[in-house]
């Protein structure tokens, strides 16, 4: 496989992902069950000050989950324009970085979340750490 479209299978794998996430973090507080409907409610009613705001735990987890959206969607942006440009000298100085990002990524999700995100990021990994493979030698010699 060539690096274009291992790049291009990365960002449609991190796009997949994107969507997943974004589904996930906006849907949050519909609790399956009464337990989780608890944690929830009190995740958003217990307020504290925080750096001179007045705010719950639940606002945080939005905003990371929101942030996230945004981190996701910016790896998902990269991944599909260095496809276009897989055999440049400074695409090829991105790609092992953003590789052992998404691997790492991965290992996190895997960890604190679930092993279906965890696959997404590993593979998107895997694919970009290939296409630099593929490309260093041209590249470098």
């Amino acid at each position: 496989m060539n690096s274009k479209l291992l790049l291009r299978i990365a960002s449609g794998l991190m796009l997949f992902h994107t969507v997943g996430h974004t589904i996930g973090a906006l849907t949050w507080t519909q609790a399956p069950n009464a337990a989780i409907g608890r944690v929830i409610t009190a995740m958003e009613t217990n307020y504290f000050k925080f750096m001179g705001r007045n705010t719950t735990i639940a606002s945080f987890y939005n905003g990371y989950g929101v942030i996230l959206i945004f981190v996701l969607l910016l790896l998902t942006i990269i991944l599909w324009l260095l496809s276009g440009e897989s055999e440049n000298r400074l695409t090829v100085k991105l790609l092992l970085p953003l590789s052992a990002y998404l691997i790492i990524q991965a290992v996190g999700e895997f960890v604190y979340f679930f092993p279906f995100a965890a696959v997404i990021s590993f593979f998107a990994g895997l694919a970009v750490l290939l296409a630099w493979l593929a490309v260093r030698e041209k590249i470098i010699n």
